[in-house]
């Protein structure tokens, strides 16, 4: 059939004249250029409470070490990567591996990733040419008193058989579909740096929540540590009574200093369910999963050695995945703002159709059914109420607020490493000085029961020292956890090992 290959050599020289058409840039490409900002990031001097020693300052204050006699270990960006690992800790490795692939938020992140990158797909479709096929059967009856059959004066039935294809490529003079290409690669690109910072967050949050559980733990043993001998003091005291040489005022005393701290245990140990929980849903299983396994506290201390910076590392501040992401989303509001300004401009046309159309379905295929048409046409919105002007401007607006957007991304990320590097240095002040209050308050629980066995003190003396170590040792408990705590967020200010790739 001559007119089937007329047919099929028409079709492929449109559509490949289309097609190569996409290679051609625009004559112009409207709308700003995009460049990436160079913020200034001033340094500063490093919050740094220095290394704590036994020396004391005029004030009375623990002194630091002096210059060249810091002990402590410089954290580099290698040590970011994997921080985990630096605690030795089997679980706690277990755990984020397991969230990392099990994590519904994180997976939530990854599908918006996926989304995204299908985004960026299709966003080419707008640089092609759509060409779509139909077709259609129809039986068509006119009245001989309508308009149509009026002048022949008799009723008139007509099948019509029509099928074809039709093209339309928009021709990019302005390259307002270029800059819709630009903004969805930078959108995918910011959804990927999302989900690194996604990453960094829930490995964070599973470090903090682990090291909160076992510091918990650790502050239920010592309270039932301190119960026992609590309660061992009220039992000799009781006994004393009873027989008929005790303190009457000192065994009631003891009762209730005995039921202070056993009152004090089962807020903690509902805390503790609490964090096993988190963690367990944390790492995308049901509450109670991990219970078993996190309920056995190992008798190691999660204490790691003392750490520095030498200054801190602005390129991993600016490498940040969440700073990455805003930069990202600011690359894709400039492009916007250039397909919102092309909308200003006449849009071109190539259109064409090619089919078939025939009264007589023994016709259809016949080459008298033949047609075909292809030409430019063009549209330019002259007037609509400045909607279009307003929607450029609009657009203008949200690209200054996603330049403001990226500027307080570094601000925040600089706040964070200086907030947790001195918080990360100053705990180990506070840590020392409870180290030794608490050695103190020992001795003192021994030294005032002996003068209250030989009747030199009375049992308030006991009292407020057994109430003082308990308090000490928890403060103590506590201040051993942030210490880590501190570190991980500073771990996650810096990075969380992502921020260099």
């Amino acid at each position: 059939m001559s007119w089937l290959r007329h047919v099929l050599a028409t079709s492929f020289a449109a559509l490949l004249c289309a097609g190569c058409s996409t290679l051609v840039p625009p004559l112009v490409t409207v709308g700003p250029d995009y460049k990436k900002p160079t913020t200034a990031i001033e340094q500063g001097a490093l919050p740094d409470a220095g290394f704590v020693t036994d020396e004391h300052t005029d004030s009375g204050e623990l002194a630091v070490a002096r210059r060249g006699q810091d002990p402590r270990k410089a954290i580099t960006i290698a040590d970011l990567d994997a921080w985990w690992r630096h605690f030795n800790d089997p679980l706690l490795t277990e755990l984020i591996e397991r969230a990392t692939t099990n994590n519904l938020s994180y997976a939530i992140a990854q599908e918006r990733l996926e989304q995204a990158r299908w985004a960026y797909s299709g966003s080419f479709g707008s640089l092609l040419p759509a060409l779509g096929v139909g077709g259609s059967v129809a039986q068509n009856e006119w009245h001989k008193d309508t308009s149509t059959a009026k002048a022949g004066g008799r009723d008139i039935h007509r099948n019509s058989y029509h099928g074809g294809f039709d093209m339309t490529w928009e021709i990019d003079i302005f390259g307002g579909q270029r800059r819709a290409n630009e903004a969805a690669k930078a959108a995918m690109e910011a959804e990927f740096y999302s989900v690194d910072a996604a990453y960094v967050s829930l490995t964070a949050e599973i470090g903090a929540q682990y090291v909160t559980l076992r510091t918990t733990q650790q502050r239920i043993k010592t309270a039932r540590a301190n119960l026992k001998l609590q309660n061992e003091t009220y039992e000799i005291l009781k006994a004393r009574l009873d027989s008929g040489i005790g303190d009457e005022l000192a065994v009631s005393q003891a009762k209730y200093n005995v039921d202070r701290t056993r009152s004090a245990i089962p807020p903690l140990q509902a805390r503790a369910e609490e964090l096993m929980n988190a963690l367990a849903i944390l790492a995308g299983d049901m509450p109670g999963t991990w219970q078993a396994r996190l309920a056995q506290m190992p008798d190691r201390d999660w204490l790691l050695e003392p750490q520095k910076l030498a200054e801190i590392p602005l390129d991993a501040i600016r490498s940040r995945p969440d700073v990455r992401a805003a930069e990202r989303l600011l690359a894709a509001q400039v492009a916007s703002v250039g397909v919102s300004k092309s909308m200003l401009f006449p849009k071109f046309y190539l259109n064409g159709s090619l089919g078939l159309d025939s009264v007589k379905a023994t016709d259809f295929l016949h080459r008298s059914a033949l047609y075909s048409s292809i030409g430019p046409s063009f549209s330019w919105p002259i007037f609509r109420g400045g909607a279009v002007y307003a929607d450029y401007k609009a657009a203008e607006s949200k690209m200054d607020e996603a330049a403001m957007n990226y500027e307080l991304a570094i601000q925040t990320a600089l706040g964070e490493v200086r907030n947790s590097y001195s918080a990360y240095t100053h705990t180990y002040h506070t840590f020392k000085s409870l180290t030794g209050a608490v050695e103190a308050a020992g001795a003192a629980v021994d030294i005032s029961k002996d003068l209250y066995k030989n009747g030199l003190a009375d049992f308030n003396n006991v009292l407020d020292a057994q109430r003082s170590k308990l308090n000490l040792e928890d403060s103590l408990n506590i201040a051993r956890g942030d210490i880590s705590l501190d570190l991980i967020r500073l771990y996650k200010s810096l990075g969380g090992g992502l921020a260099q790739q």
